[in-house]
Formats: C-alpha cells, sequence, structure tokens
C-alpha cells in the first residue's frame, strides 16, 4: 500500500467499549434483547383512551413485503385468521417483519376459544379479535382469555411473545394484562340487543361492529347497512360504549364512509384489505392508460371505477 493511502486499524476492545459508551456507534440498534421492550404501552390503547382516530388496514394475504408497507401507514394490522389462509406461522413472521414499525398486529381468530387467543398472543399480537361474540358469557370467555390470573385464564408460555417485543420474566406478564387488547365483534342481532349487558363485561378493550353480518342477521341482506333497523342496533353498540367507556368501531372503506361513522362517535375503523386496494391500484393504473389513448386499434383498458373497498 502507498505511504498515502488510508487504511482502517481494527479498533481495539476498549476503543469499542469506549464508543459504546461515548454514544458513538454508527447505528444504534431499534430492537435489543431481553429486557428492553420496544414499548413503553400499547400505542393503539392509548390513542383510543385520548379519543384520537385509530384506522386498521386488514391483511389478507401471506407476503410480509405487503405487510411491511402496509405496517408503515396504518395504525393496526388486522391480520385475518377467520376469512383467509393466513396461518399460524405466517402471522408470526408478519410480526418479526413489521415490529417497531407505526401499525401494531392484531389477529382476528376464527371463534372464541381460549386456546385460539393463546396462541396469537404467545407469538406476539396486540390484540385479539373476536367474532360473533353475542352473549355475556362469550364475552366474558374472550376477556379472560386475554389476561393472566387473577384478571383471567390465559395459560402461562410466552416465550415467544417475549422474544419478539423485548421483554423478559420480570415485565411481561404485567405488561400484557394491561396492554394486549380483548376486541370483541357485535355482528348478530341478538348481541345489538344485549350489547348493554355484554359491555358490562370486565376486560372488553374495544365494541367492533361486523356491519355485513348485523346487516344480514337484522334484514337478510348485507347491503342494508345504512337502512333504519341497522343504524338504530350500531347507535345502540355505541351508546352502550359510552355508558362503559369502552371505544367503538366498523368497518370503512373510503374518506367518506368514516367520516359519517365518526359522527356516529366511532373511533376505531377497519380499513380495506390489502387485495382490495391492489386491484384498485392496478384499475386505476390501466384506466389512466386508456384515458390517454395509450391502447389503440381497438384494445382498451377497464376504466377504474372509484367506490368504498370492501371490508367486512
Amino acid at each position: 500500500m502507498a505511504s498515502g493511502d488510508c487504511a482502517s486499524t481494527p479498533p481495539v476492545a476498549g476503543s469499542r467499549k469506549r464508543a459504546r459508551e461515548e454514544g458513538e456507534d454508527e447505528l444504534t440498534p431499534l430492537i435489543r434483547g431481553p429486557g428492553e421492550p420496544l414499548l413503553k404501552v400499547n400505542p393503539v390503547k392509548a390513542k383510543l383512551k385520548r379519543g384520537d382516530i385509530v384506522v386498521a388496514g386488514t391483511i389478507n394475504c401471506t407476503s410480509l413485503d405487503m405487510a411491511v408497507v402496509m405496517a408503515s401507514n396504518f395504525d393496526v394490522l388486522w391480520i385475518e385468521g377467520e376469512h383467509t389462509g393466513i396461518t399460524l406461522e405466517t402471522t408470526r413472521n408478519i410480526i418479526l417483519a413489521t415490529r417497531g414499525m407505526r401499525a401494531m398486529p392484531f389477529v382476528r381468530v376464527p371463534w372464541q376459544e381460549m386456546w385460539m387467543a393463546k396462541r396469537v398472543m404467545d407469538i406476539g399480537a396486540m390484540g385479539v379479535i373476536f367474532p360473533f361474540c353475542s352473549t355475556v358469557e362469550r364475552a366474558d370467555q374472550c376477556a379472560r382469555a386475554c389476561r393472566y390470573p387473577p384478571k383471567g385464564n390465559r395459560g402461562c408460555g410466552p416465550t415467544l411473545a417475549q422474544l419478539a417485543w423485548g421483554f423478559d420474566e420480570s415485565t411481561y406478564y404485567d405488561w400484557a394484562n394491561e396492554n394486549l387488547m380483548c376486541v370483541v365483534i357485535i355482528e348478530e342481532k341478538h348481541a345489538a340487543e344485549n350489547v348493554d349487558a355484554i359491555a358490562a363485561t370486565p376486560g372488553l378493550d374495544l365494541l367492533f361492529i361486523g356491519t355485513s353480518d348485523l346487516s344480514f342477521s337484522i334484514t337478510g341482506d348485507k347491503r342494508n347497512v345504512a337502512t333504519p333497523p341497522v343504524r338504530s342496533a350500531m347507535e345502540k353498540v355505541v351508546a352502550a360504549g359510552k355508558k362503559y367507556c369502552i371505544p367503538c368501531g366498523c368497518p370503512a372503506g373510503s374518506a367518506e364512509q368514516m367520516k359519517g361513522f365518526r359522527d356516529m362517535g366511532f373511533t376505531f375503523f377497519q380499513g380495506p384489505a390489502d387485495i382490495g386496494m391492489l386491484q384498485q391500484s392496478c384499475s386505476r393504473f390501466m384506466g389512466s392508460l386508456a384515458d390517454a389513448g395509450i391502447f389503440g386499434g381497438g384494445e382498451k383498458a377497464t376504466k377504474s371505477v372509484e367506490k368504498p373497498a370492501q371490508v367486512c
């Protein structure tokens, strides 16, 4: 090597230690080891407590890249475990790929079974969403599934959750009891009629209305969400939420829908799914090519039709 060339000298152990102590490291890891939690509180629970609007992006695909894109924009990743083929292993990979980003991972499980809730919490879910929570007994089972004794009866085995979020044995259990969210879905006529008793159940963190199934249950058609009988049931749920200081949520596929539901008292919204947003984006792009005259000789693209994305 020529005398004018520079070559770095490997630092000795002492200089590395001084660099760490003086904060001179080029990169300070955001995700560290056990005993250094990534979160002080669940930000979704904190936002709802303040009355802020929370928007969830729905994950129907198994693509980690798609999940990362959505996690940088939404407050919640609604990982769809009821209506899709997403496995527990993929759910775990989504949680690991997106931790430290804006969105918190919530998982909708297929039913109100305790073992279903336990498995997603034990791999790092920050909230569990229970469908068809139509009775007080189901609501109590859901709430207790999300809490360790004495508040509930969640079984002990959170090694992977601790690993994902930087907790250890001394910090995880109390933190989980205070921060993991129990979300129950009101989506049947008799659930709406009984919502006051359901909302009185200790340990519920969010009342969510499955508007399509509620409309099916009340009118026999999912398209009647805006009709008086369904709106009346939704208002009853919001009233129960206000009475017991529980925030309320519902699906919303557009800003216009969200604004109307916000005015009714909702603060949590399930936004469009990854597939729907990709379809709309592709359609919009191809429509713009048709509008610009790119397609000729009788060839043309299907023009984009803007409408609220499908959510359930």
